[in-house]
């Protein structure tokens, strides 16, 4: 990786003056920020008072110990002797006469006018909604299903669903049957807040039949609240509609439940290589603490701010995205539908419409947005002044053309890397700081992360694994019901250390980099190579838009590249010499042992509703492997395309 040939952004002088981070440094006395990472990874204790103190984080009793490790650095208690509901915090802006009337939700559907809640109605929602649950049944600590696309109701039964003490377990909206059955089956779900069906690029989606079909295999399903789809068929005789359940208890209001900071809020399973789903918990003092913390350390949003980060419920993003705006007195604004749709101006004419001030998109839909530069920035994007991107690496071309187009050449863009368990930055970047493309320029504060060797230590401009070397606040309790799963995935690798599963780099300038997942690895010729390095060059080319790079075995190498891209829109060459093209660009840009031994174009390539490109689908297909778990496949048409490909290519 050609480290020293990126450009770098410099901080602005409000940079330096006013953003939160500042702030936050100003008030513990420090003006180097090193010394005040070394601070929070020191005296945590002192650093996550001041950080409480800093995010207005609403406590019914105040804590008197910061981590209590007695049963283990794996199984740390926070924040011990404190009470607190995370959604207090979020609701005392209604009382806030500064941002009580102002939006808290702004919701956006492919083909439905947008419906705005203010604070001050959000908490009456997430009240009403909380009372009419208590209603039926539910209690503190029952796990209740939410399988609803983002927008306003999705938004208030995560709230009303931690209001009461009950769990939440987020299910992507493009689930099938199985995902959802092996989902609500592991944590006993007891009730289950459904969508009839969304739209997708202006077809109806119809969800009931799946959804119907899977509670025929969860006996501990009790009910279904249906949330009425617009666009699809009214609501059968006899279903229990969230418009019922939200309203019939109007006025009835039961206070917020008084949690432990270690009690369950959220169970949200993630996709597995092979086996069931992992199920990590989060807890009222974990993610949304982290989540105030990072969304005012590493985001700078801000009380009036208007945040906007299409993201679906079910996935880590979609919490992580509520709770950074509207624990900040943030208007969110959520966009369920495809974001070409009608074209390529939609996500522009929603930040122009809505005066989005900070904006978050996947590297994947970053390279779409350049692919159709003249359609995409049509619209008025002045209003941006951060913008953050995640979910997987990015390549600094992309970078630097996100910076350049969408943050007017002036905007930091921040990216953050983290994960379902750690709920969300242990590597990021603050505004304070230079960035260098594709690059993250610090580890997050109070998160002791490292970059190690297969024996655990520290390493520099070489590629190891990522690493944290104690326990963090935002890291998930444990698997749900399977603590032996939680210890092997991330303490047993190298014990006393949590090894995340990333390919990382940390650089003599202080720069991270994230290089793919460990089980992506390549290593080619003796060379250990992360696929996003490969990925990076080929994307470098003007010719593609997209680029998947996977190791399969060979005999004298070891293992050989095989890469998968998508053309760009303008090219109009033969397919032959796009292939010659690519094999002798990684040649030329990595050595020749490098050169790629198979090149297949490609008109999609199988993601995630994250739009992650699922390089291990891709390999299990080429190697014709089981394909393990597809419950996370957003476009099972590119897995049929790949696999027809290959056929029709083999000897």
């Amino acid at each position: 990786m050609a480290i020293t040939e990126q450009t770098i952004w410099q901080p602005r002088a409000e940079d330096l003056s006013d953003s939160n981070i500042a702030r936050l440094m100003q008030r513990l006395g420090f003006t180097d920020y090193e010394a005040f990472y070394r601070f929070s990874i020191e005296q945590p204790a002192k650093y996550w008072k001041e950080v409480n103190n800093f995010c207005g984080i609403v406590w019914s009793k105040e804590y008197t110990q910061y981590i209590d490790t007695s049963q283990g650095v794996e199984f740390p208690n926070w924040f011990t002797g404190g009470e607190l509901n995370w959604v207090d915090t979020v609701l005392r802006w209604s009382e806030d006469p500064a941002t009580a009337q102002q939006p808290a939700l702004i919701a956006e559907r492919e083909q439905i006018s947008p419906e705005i809640v203010t604070f001050s109605e959000l908490k009456i929602r997430v009240q009403n909604f909380a009372a009419g649950l208590s209603k039926l049944g539910i209690q503190r600590g029952d796990r209740v299903g939410l399988l609803i696309e983002n927008g306003i109701e999705a938004n208030v039964a995560l709230l009303g669903l931690s209001y009461l003490g009950a769990i939440v377990v987020p299910l992507f909206s493009g689930f099938g049957v199985d995902a959802i059955v092996a989902r609500l089956s592991s944590c006993t779900a007891r009730m289950l807040v459904a969508s009839t069906g969304f739209s997708r690029r202006g077809n109806f989606v119809d969800a009931r039949a799946i959804v119907e079909a899977a509670c025929q295999q969860l006996p501990t399903i009790e009910k279904i609240i249906w949330k009425h789809s617009p666009e699809g068929p009214p609501l059968k005789e006899g279903d229990l509609s969230w418009s019922v359940v939200a309203t019939q208890t109007s006025g009835q209001h039961i206070p917020s439940a008084r949690m432990s900071p270690d009690d369950p809020f959220m169970v949200i399973y993630t996709s597995g290589t092979t086996g069931k789903p992992k199920g990590p918990v989060h807890t009222h003092g974990g993610f949304p603490l982290k989540m105030a913390h990072d969304s005012n350390v590493h985001f700078d949003v801000r009380r009036g701010d208007v945040v906007c980060w299409p993201a679906d419920m079910g996935w880590i993003a979609g919490p992580l995205v509520s709770t950074m705006a509207l624990l900040n007195g943030a208007t969110l604004v959520t966009y369920d539908g495809a974001p070409d749709y009608p074209d390529w101006t939609r996500m522009g004419k929603l930040i122009e419409r809505y005066r989005v001030t900070v904006y978050g998109a996947s590297p994947t839909l970053i390279r779409g947005y350049a692919s159709h530069a003249a359609v995409a920035l049509e619209p008025d994007l002045s209003s941006i002044r951060l913008l953050i991107t995640a979910g997987e690496p990015i390549d600094p071309v992309h970078f630097k053309w996100f910076e350049k187009y969408f943050g007017h050449g002036t905007c930091p863009i921040i990216n953050v890397t983290g994960g379902t368990e750690a709920s969300c930055a242990l590597l990021s970047s603050v505004v304070i700081k230079p960035i260098a493309a594709g690059s993250f320029n610090t580890a997050s504060p109070s998160v002791m992360t490292d970059v190690v060797d297969a024996a655990g230590a520290s390493v520099k401009n070489e590629i190891g694994e990522l690493s944290i070397r104690a326990p963090y606040v935002g890291m998930t309790r444990s698997f749900w019901n399977d603590d032996a799963r939680y210890l092997d995935s991330y303490w047993r690798t190298i014990p006393g250390q949590w090894i995340h599963g990333d390919l990382a780099l940390h650089d003599d300038q202080g720069y991270f980099y994230i290089l793919g997942r460990s089980d992506d690895t390549l290593k080619i010729a003796g060379k250990r190579l992360g696929p996003a390095e490969v990925e990076e060059i080929l994307l470098a080319l003007k010719e593609v838009s997209e680029a998947a790079a996977i190791g399969v075995a060979d005999p004298s190498k070891g293992q050989k590249l095989v890469v998968f891209v998508i053309a760009s829109p303008d090219y109009k060459g033969e397919a032959a010499a796009l292939e010659l093209l690519i094999k002798d660009h990684v040649a030329n840009r990595m050595g020749k042992p490098f050169r790629p031994s198979q090149v297949y174009i490609m008109k999609d390539l199988p993601k995630t509703r994250s739009q992650k490109v699922m390089r291990r689908l891709i390999r299990n297909i080429f190697m014709q492997e089981k394909l393990g778990d597809l419950s996370a496949l957003n476009n099972p048409s590119a897995m049929e395309e790949l696999q027809e490909v290959l056929k029709k290519s083999a000897p």
